[in-house]
């Protein structure tokens, strides 16, 4: 099921790196691949504790739904095909590289505050999963302080 997707956006979706960065607006072809992006990214955090739970896969399909725009179908498709990129990814440097240079802070920002809300779904924070969202941070080259806002917003949020 996984092959289809995977030839279409290989066939599609060619990302230029040299036309991009934050002041450039992606074609859609390069959304679609800063969507399996910043969802391999999600993946990887809620694998952390070695523990993808029923409640984190749910957090993950409605943020797909909600901020990407998609239908439930196409959000089940893209996180299948994230989940096999991340499996076969070696670290997050292909994943982190094209968000650090396609997303601006705002963007950045709200990836944070999403990915601390999937972290804060199970009500416990794993000490993988913070140090995770640390590094996943750091390789998107955004500030520990704007890291520690995020968390404050989605706790805030959650009262």
């Amino acid at each position: 099921m996984l092959e289809p997707i995977r030839t279409f956006f290989q066939r599609n979706i060619a990302i230029d790196i040299d036309s991009g960065g934050a002041e450039a607006r992606p074609t859609p072809a390069a959304q679609d691949r800063l969507h399996v992006a910043a969802c391999a990214l999600l993946l990887e955090l809620a694998h952390a504790d070695d523990e993808f739970s029923d409640i984190e896969r749910s957090h993950i399909d409605a943020v797909l739904q909600r901020h990407f725009g998609l239908d439930p179908q196409v959000a089940k498709e893209l996180m299948e095909l994230a989940e096999a990129e991340r499996a076969n990814a070696i670290d997050l440097f292909q994943f982190t590289t094209l968000i650090r240079n396609s997303y601006d802070l705002g963007q950045k920002t709200l990836l944070a505050e999403i990915m601390w809300g999937l972290i804060l779904t199970d009500g416990q924070i794993a000490r993988h999963e913070s140090y995770m969202l640390r590094k996943i941070a750091n390789l998107l080259d955004l500030e520990p302080g704007y890291l520690a806002n995020a968390r404050r917003r989605v706790e805030d949020v959650g009262d």
